[in-house]
Parts: C-alpha cells; structure tokens; sequence
C-alpha cells in the first residue's frame, strides 16, 4: 500500500501544469491572391521599386573624359561617390550623414501620420517577398494548391513544381545580388567579366553573399523576418498615437460575428460572417480582428478581401479600413471621424526634417571647388637660420575636385614681410606678401611642401596666427588658419 506521504506527492505532481516548449514551431502562412484597390498599389510600388533597383545601374551619365560615365556608382577604389551630376568625396561623407538623416526623420513622420505604411509597401523585405510569392503561385497554385502540394507524398510532378519554384526564386535572387554589385561597380563591365569568368573574387562573394541572404530571406523566412528579426516593429510603436492611419478592425460594426445564410435577417447581429478571408490573405497570417499585433506590417491586403466579401454580401464595405483609434471610438458613438494632421508629434518631426533639409541645402550651395589642409611640422616646432631669421614648415594638401587642370595661388596673410617658399618640382618662392602658384591636375588630391621664413626682429611672440588662403583663377578661395611659431623672449638673441 501507499503511503499518505506518497499519495500527496503523486497529487501535487498531477496537479503542476505541464511544462510549456521555450520554443515553438513555425507555423507555415499560405497567403492566397486578392484583388484590390491596395493590392494593385502594392502592384505598383513592387514594379517601380524593382525597375528603380534593376535598371538605375544601366543608366549614362556623361561627367567628360577620365571620368565614369554610370549616373548612380559608388567608386571605392577611385574614392567618389556618383549621384548623376553630385560627386561626393570621401572628406564630404556628412553629405551621405545628411541624407540618412533625411530618410531616418522621413521614416518617423510616415509612420506617425500613416502607420507602418513602408513596412507594407515598400521595404525590401515586402517588395521581395511579394515577388517570391508572386511566382510560388504561378508554379504551385494559390493557397488551397499549396496546402494540398505541401500535404501529399512526394512524387515526380510534387518533385518538379518544388524544384522549378526554387531555381526561379535563385534565379531572382542571383539577379538581385548581381544589380547589388552594379552600384559599386561600371555596371557592363561588372557582367562581362562575371559571365567570362574574369572577375574578381570580391565581385563573386558579394553576388553569392547577397543571392543566398536574398533566397533565405525573400524565399524561405518571409514573416519571421518582420517578426523576429526585423527591429522596427518595436520601434514604430513609440511614433504610433491614437491619431495614426492604421488597419483597424470595426468591431462596433462586425459584432457579434457568425456564419450568415443568404437572406436571413442581419438584425442582432454584426456585419462580420467570420469568413476568415482575412487572415487568408494576410502575408503575416494574423487575425487583424484581434487587434492591434506587432505583426501587422499595414499593408491593407486584408481591406480588399473583406471589402470583396462585403459585397458579395450585400453589406457596406469598410468593416476593415485604415482608421485611427480616436475615429473608431467616435464612430462606435454615431460620430463623424476627424483625422488629425498637426499635432505635437508631426510638427516636431516636420520641423526637424525642414532643418536638416535646410541645413543640407546650406552646405550644399556654399560648396567649394577646391579644399585646403594645413599641417604644421611638430618636430621641430621651428628652425632658427644662420642668419637668425626664423622658419616655419608645412604640408599643404589640396583637393581640386574640378574635371580640369587647374592653378592656384597660395599665400600666409596676417605675417608681414614673410617669405614664402615651395619645395618640390617647382621650387618656387614669393617674396613678402606675394603667393606661389601651385598647379593641379583634374579631380586630384595634391600634395606640396611650404616653408615660411621670417626675420626674428619681426617676430612680436612666440606664436602668431596665421591664415593660409588658397585662390583658383576663377575666383573660388578658400582658408584655413594656422600659427607661426618662434623661440620665446630673450633666447636666440
């Protein structure tokens, strides 16, 4: 028999919950096809979005001789970036820093106003996917076709819709990894030397590397990217207010939901018949009915199918709609919704992202031709003559970012009776107050070695500030201030 100790034990151990997995299973989505007013956006902003990523690699830009002639090539060897007729140096990287900026405050004040309106549309991530599920349907079917492919033993013709759906999806992943490297490479050369086998190793792991993450990504994670791996969701949630645009489910309307027969009376009940074609359609596969969820990407595939539902009804559409929270409650009391553009969260976003466009706009206009680097020699700080006059060194650095051979004159202000001297292939010298000629090539950085001599007796200090100016002959200057330097009071006299 039993003890009264061990049966209690036995209880209490029947009694524990049993304990849950850390992880769960994936739950394959099958997304079926729907036509809308949304899905035909999404149709649009797939094509332009692809075509812009495509093709922009293939369009000319004629910048003159010596130079690439690709409108869009970021030239890391050549150290430019190309943006049809910007050319941005490695020193003006604050530009790039500028427009991500730009994109990032952009991105905040969309999302604010129209909720996850690039998560649905145009993100990479949405865009690809919705061409990898575009040709999973033409080979294998729509959802019913998939689901009933996926359950059955394998057999030839399961063997070549399998196969045939997965060397499409490499062949577009492999085409997007190629167009990739495109915009760090002369787009035609890049693909001649690739396809005779005459590139380089980088150029085959970055098309392999971005093939593989593209086929992984786009063709077998989908919604687990948006959910797992994809940290915007999380962060969209502190732009988003009750005044934000998002894919609402109008329960005040839809309940209580339930099956519906044709001509049975819609009183006591909702509009909702709990068809379930929401979540057929939806990409992510959740139940917008439920709310608000992280994995609502926003893109309003799921208005269209129940709008379609709707109809084929006879009740109004728009039991699904982008809406706003305030407008759900006002709505629910018999109230017309109002959509609130200015408010405290979008005038500051707005007004930040004048700034900075404003700013960037600044720079960009007062940009010069030509840049000037000063550095002063530290060892030694100075050189006292024989004939005890006192001398100062420096490398100049000079950046002509003109497509044609240029001239400058370089000369110290705020030194009088300073001697200027140029070592190198001209050894050239000024007398006092009178620049040197340093002679450029086109879209160089050149280098060049000054030394500044000055009497002791004209010395009033130990260190003087001194402005190094840099003319073009056609009127472009440009400073930067340094010191001269000599022995203190009372040594070397």
């Amino acid at each position: 028999m039993r003890s009264a100790a061990a049966n209690s034990v036995a209880d209490s151990a029947a009694a524990e919950p049993e304990a849950q997995p850390l992880y769960a299973d994936r739950v394959r989505v099958y997304p079926r096809s729907v036509s809308g007013f949304y899905r035909r956006i999404k149709w649009l902003l797939l094509v332009a979005t692809l075509g812009i990523y495509y093709l922009v690699p293939w369009l000319r830009w004629d910048r003159g001789p010596a130079t690439p002639d690709q409108a869009i090539l970021i030239d890391l060897p050549g150290r430019r970036a190309y943006f049809f007729f910007v050319e941005i140096w490695p020193q003006e990287a604050y530009y790039l820093t500028g427009l991500l900026i730009l994109a990032a405050i952009s991105l905040f004040l969309a999302t604010s106003l129209l909720g996850r309106v690039w998560c649905g549309y145009a993100c990479p991530q949405t865009v690809w996917t919705d061409l990898f599920m575009w040709m999973e349907r033409l080979i294998e079917g729509d959802r019913v076709q998939r689901m009933r492919l996926d359950a059955a033993p394998l057999s030839a013709g399961k063997l070549v819709r399998k196969t045939a759906k997965h060397v499409v999806w490499l062949m577009i992943a492999l085409a997007t990894g190629g167009a990739w490297v495109m915009y760090f490479n002369d787009a035609p050369t890049v693909v001649r030397e690739a396809l005779t086998l005459q590139a380089s190793t980088p150029i085959y792991f970055f098309i392999g590397l971005f093939t593989v993450t593209t086929y992984l990504l786009a063709g077998l994670a989908r919604e687990q990217v948006c959910t797992y791996m994809c940290p915007w969701p999380r962060i969209q949630a502190a732009m988003l207010d009750e005044h934000s645009l998002i894919v609402t489910y109008r329960r005040w309307r839809g309940e209580p939901r339930g099956k519906h027969k044709q001509g049975a009376s819609w009183e006591g009940r909702g509009d909702c018949v709990d068809c379930q074609a929401c979540v057929q359609v939806c990409p992510t596969g959740i139940d917008i009915r439920d709310g608000q969820q992280l994995e609502c990407i926003g893109c309003g595939l799921c208005i269209d199918a129940c709008d379609d539902i709707m109809a084929k009804v006879g009740r109004p559409t728009g039991l699904i709609a982008f809406d706003t929270l305030v407008n759900q409650e006002r709505h629910a009391n018999g109230q017309f919704g109002v959509y609130k553009l200015l408010r405290a969260r979008t005038i500051v976003y707005g007004l930040v992202l004048a700034g900075v466009l404003a700013v960037m706009l600044v720079a960009w206009f007062s940009r010069s031709t030509a840049e000037l680097t000063v550095l002063r020699d530290r060892a030694p700080l100075f050189v006292q003559l024989s004939d005890g006059g006192i001398r100062n060194s420096y490398t100049i650095k000079v950046l002509n970012k003109t497509h044609a051979a240029q001239i400058y004159d370089l000369a110290f202000e705020g030194l009088p009776g300073a001697r200027l001297s140029l070592t190198g292939e001209s050894n050239a010298e000024a007398v006092a107050g009178r620049p040197v000629e340093l002679a450029m090539r086109a879209d160089t950085v050149g280098t060049f070695r000054v030394h500044l001599r000055m009497e002791r007796s004209h010395l009033k200090g130990e260190s003087i500030p001194v402005a190094v100016v840099l003319r073009s002959r056609n009127g472009e200057s440009a400073t930067h201030p340094t010191v001269f330097l000599g022995p203190k009071e009372g040594i070397g006299k």
